[in-house]
């Protein structure tokens, strides 16, 4: 039945609608980077033992103190609070926390010094549960304390070396000693493991606490990196670290065990694997066995392997292999009897597999051509394993739980977007987190059975109501037909989008593999920037994920093999050919922007299609391969000795005789991830071949180019660029 509109209510809507738009506002940078639009969250959620109660971090602004509070999950009721600094002398602010095993003990941190992207030092109490007494773990700046299962013990790193303090006793022995700054680290990962491997603590507690497994890097014949940082010192000083580029020396990796009754410690021989590479390590059920991932230099083989810690044998459980690459993922999960869940894409699709304790295969627990995109866990109660998919479209994510022979499959949640869970440790409950593209982050709790919705703990309904006063346009989701491919595309419109006029396109992309940038989830700052330029600038913002991002399959993904660049480059040089026949897009003027590797993208997009592009703005951007670390580059391209063409004709440096448009090219200083080397050496290759360009340095800046002001200048720049060029 159609609903009728009387003719002069529709004038008087149809007349409205330039006030209703005339009093929203425009975004500015000054909100997006003082965080106005900043989303509320559940910070450091733990699941109870109990499967009834969850934890979480909160900070009391009102009394000024850092609580760890226990709500019910089913009603949602504070129940207790188990730790509050306004009983701790001395302690103000905590900064994150963790249980012991049977949550008796707390080890939480008050102070942390960022190293890298995912290490610091910091100075970390136990506090018992109890009699509420905390202690000091160590005077020092220390790394990675971690709990004994029993809770007795702690962990931890210093200097290079690895520690265990005993809280029954208060003692703590020193457990290795040749660790040195630059040649000799025990238990914690070197630069280049913790950036591309994504761990720092490379130590892991046997189940009965009676043993350390560790990784000790020799990282002496890694070649050296210096880095100047500026500061306000009247002599810069220097940072020196060890960095392995493609083709060079990387650190010998020795697995080694700690017996804490007989204080000694054997190396175990690894030998006769691929034993190039130590990834993981990870106890099995069985406190004798110790599970270790290794994998060879060009990381198309990873062998599962079996430490017997009371003799020392070892066996080859399982060896997965690729044509290009293998992930490296945390899903290996041991069961009671420990047979184990693995994922893999050997089908050519990542899904799950379960394995018995021989590494025999059971069952391909999930198949279709959709990707798991997490591995959540088994209920051993209920035989039920828990994942997330793109079973409902590459740019969503829902959750799923099936068993382990592949039947009896369900849909746990049911909003289109991107779902993400996180369950009670009895696998009774669990808490999804959902956005979409309009939605900001929602959390709900549901039934783990059956996806039930029981009620909703938090939103950000106070955030979407504040943005329906500024200038959004919506995300429009859409594939674009590129070199024989359906790839995924989102396209943003001014709102007061004209088809009969014609408007600039600005390109954004990322394109490295297995990424993903069109998804429908909640805006990023990138996101609210790219609303700004459309509705400010009258500007058509489009984001396509080329040949090589992830999540629509194993062939997808790694067609870019040996030659990261091409085809990538390819995708988006055809994107804009293809939208620039579109009667509304402007085809003189035409724009590409990208960050690390989009700053690589966005460079050789200009220098390589100079009568597509008329501009393109690069941050951090990689120029060469060559100079990038040996982990990540080898991975997709083999060394420079195997792979010299690979590396050389898709480098932007061998392209700036094409560079015609409008250049803006932007780094860090102190960048310890994408070095300023990159732009450095792109530079003097622009100025030989007298290529004028535009380029900023940030003092003393890291790859994420952040702190106090530089973000908003940042961000300032670059949009004045645009204005001037587009």
């Amino acid at each position: 039945m159609k609903r009728l509109i009387s003719l002069p209510f529709l004038l008087l809507f149809l007349t409205a609608l330039p006030s209703i738009q005339a009093q929203q506002q425009n975004i500015t940078l000054q909100e997006i980077w003082s965080g106005a639009f900043r989303t509320q969250g559940l910070d450091a959620l733990h699941s109870m033992n109990n499967g009834k109660e969850y934890a979480v971090l909160n900070y009391d602004r009102q009394n000024k103190a850092s609580t760890v509070d226990v709500f019910d999950y089913k009603s949602g009721e504070k129940v207790r609070t188990l730790l509050n600094t306004n009983d701790l002398k001395g302690i103000d602010y905590v900064i994150s926390y963790e249980f012991s095993k049977d949550e008796s003990k707390i080890l939480f941190t008050t102070q942390l010094q960022q190293i890298y992207r995912r290490s610091s030092r910091g100075t970390f109490y136990v506090y018992d549960v109890a009699s509420k007494q905390f202690s000091l773990v160590s005077t020092n700046k220390i790394q990675e304390p971690t709990f004994s299962d029993d809770g007795s013990k702690v962990a931890y790193g210093f200097e290079n070396n690895l520690f265990i303090k005993n809280l029954n006793t208060g003692e703590t022995k020193q457990i290795t000693s040749d660790g040195k700054k630059n040649s000799i680290i025990n238990g914690l990962t070197d630069w280049v493991y913790e950036e591309e491997f994504a761990f720092v603590r490379a130590f892991e507690w046997s189940k009965n606490g009676d043993k350390l497994a560790y990784i000790k890097f020799d990282e002496t014949d890694v070649p050296q990196f210096n880095m100047d940082l500026y500061g306000d010192q009247l002599y810069p000083t220097a940072d020196t670290f060890k960095y392995p580029k493609a083709g060079e020396a990387n650190s010998k990796v020795s697995l080694h065990l700690y017996d804490l009754g007989t204080e000694k410690t054997s190396e175990v021989d690894l030998s006769k694997y691929n034993n190039y590479y130590i990834p993981r390590l990870l106890w099995t059920q069985d406190n004798n066995f110790l599970s270790v991932q290794l994998a060879n230099r060009h990381q198309n083989v990873i062998d599962l392997v079996f430490v017997n810690a009371s003799d020392n044998t070892s066996k080859l459980i399982l060896a997965e292999k690729d044509d290009a690459y293998v992930d490296v993922t945390d899903n290996l999960t041991f069961l009671n009897d420990n047979s184990f869940f693995w994922t893999s894409e050997k089908d050519g699709w990542n899904h799950i597999y379960q394995y018995d304790k021989d590494g025999k295969l059971l069952n391909q627990v999930t198949k279709g051509p959709w990707e798991v995109t997490a591995y959540y866990g088994f209920d051993q109660n209920t035989g039920r394993v828990y994942y997330q998919s793109t079973e409902n479209g590459s740019i969503n994510r829902d959750v799923y739980s099936i068993l382990p022979s592949g039947k009896n499959k369900a849909r746990l949640t049911q909003q289109t977007g991107t779902n993400a869970a996180d369950f009670s440790a009895d696998y009774s409950y669990f808490i999804n987190t959902f956005s979409n593209a309009s939605t900001p982050y929602v959390y709900t709790l549901h039934d783990a059975k059956t996806g039930k919705l029981l009620r909703e703990i938090k939103n950000n309904n106070d955030l979407k109501n504040r943005l329906a006063s500024y200038k959004i346009s919506p995300k429009e989701f859409s594939t674009i037909k590129i070199n024989g491919e359906d790839l995924n595309m989102y396209m943003i419109k001014p709102l007061d989008f004209d088809e009969t006029k014609q408007y600039p396109l600005f390109l954004y992309q990322y394109s490295g593999p297995g990424s993903q940038n069109v998804a429908n989830s909640w805006m990023g700052t990138n996101d609210y920037w790219h609303e700004m330029l459309a509705n400010d600038l009258d500007i058509i913002v489009v984001c396509v994920d080329g040949r090589g991002t992830g999540f629509k399959g194993r062939d997808f993904k790694k067609m870019t093999q040996k030659e990261l660049g091409k085809y990538e480059v390819e995708d988006q040089i055809a994107v804009a050919k293809k939208l620039s026949d579109l009667p509304y897009i402007d085809a003189s003027r035409t724009g590409i922007w990208g960050w690390s590797y989009g700053g690589f993208m966005s460079s050789n997009a200009l220098f390589q299609a100079p009568d597509t592009f008329e501009m393109a703005i690069a941050v951090a951007p990689v120029t060469s391969w060559r100079f990038y670390d040996s982990i990540y580059t080898e991975r997709y391209m083999q060394t420079p000795q195997e792979n010299a063409s690979g590396y050389d004709e898709n480098s932007p440096i061998s392209h700036v005789d094409g560079l015609k448009g409008k250049y803006l090219l932007v780094h860090g200083s102190a960048d310890d991830n994408v070095h300023v080397q990159n732009s450095m050496r792109l530079i003097e290759a622009l100025v030989q071949a007298n290529k004028q360009f535009d380029w900023r340095i940030y003092p003393d800046k890291n790859h994420g180019i952040y702190g106090g002001n530089t973000r908003l200048h940042l961000y300032t720049l670059m949009t004045d660029f645009i204005k001037k060029n587009l």
